[in-house]
């Protein structure tokens, strides 16, 4: 069985040094009365404060001082110094897990959301908006003459023979890839009906 650590004189009268140690982490009025001294080990001791800090009822400040042999009372060195738990401290309540603290319910209802189909999110006012420009600059204009026509249908022909493949609406929708080849489409018919236009114009003034 293991010998009780005997009280060492010179660190149980040494309550001034233990209180200075603590004022150096507190204010002076947090620290109360003082409860005594603990022997630790050999030449080591704990000396106990009330704790009067606000919203630390209950709990204590110590500080742990120790000497080498002979040494006097000026040579003493503070090991730690801090607050702790009385019985009657206020603590915060036990940690509980997550998946402890749900109820029955709760559980299952949270399983059956995470195992509902998802929807499919449909297609989106962007892509929509761009193929309805892309069928609004295909249908030609009335006043169109045959010649802005032909322009038109050999701009298309061009384009179509670099073997880039043809995009529906719908495959237009699920790629920017897509998207990109439509927009460059329209691009290109409207180019080639303004150089027609142009055209026509020049040949009408001359």
């Amino acid at each position: 069985m293991a010998r009780k650590p005997k009280l060492d004189t010179t660190l149980a009268e040494a309550v001034d040094v233990a209180r200075n140690a603590l004022i150096e982490i507190a204010a002076e009025t947090e620290i109360g009365e003082y409860l005594g001294a603990t022997p630790e080990g050999e030449r080591l001791v704990t000396h106990r404060f009330v704790s009067q800090k606000r919203g630390y009822r209950g709990w204590t400040w110590f500080a742990t001082i120790a000497r080498v042999p002979r040494a006097k009372a000026k040579d003493l060195t503070v090991c730690e110094a801090g607050i702790v738990a009385g019985e009657d401290a206020l603590l915060a309540p036990a940690w509980v897990p997550w998946a402890e603290r749900l109820v029955k319910e709760e559980i299952e209802a949270a399983e059956a959301e995470a195992n509902e189909p998802k929807d499919e999110p449909g297609p989106s006012a962007t892509a929509t908006e761009n193929s309805g420009a892309e069928n609004t600059a295909a249908e030609p204009a009335g006043n169109e003459t045959q010649e802005d026509l032909t322009e038109s249908t050999t701009a298309t022909d061009e384009h179509e023979a670099t073997g880039e493949p043809e995009a529906t609406s719908e495959q237009g929708i699920k790629t920017p890839a897509r998207r990109q080849v439509r927009r460059r489409r329209t691009a290109q018919r409207t180019a080639a009906r303004r150089r027609a236009a142009q055209r026509n114009r020049t040949r009408k003034e001359s």
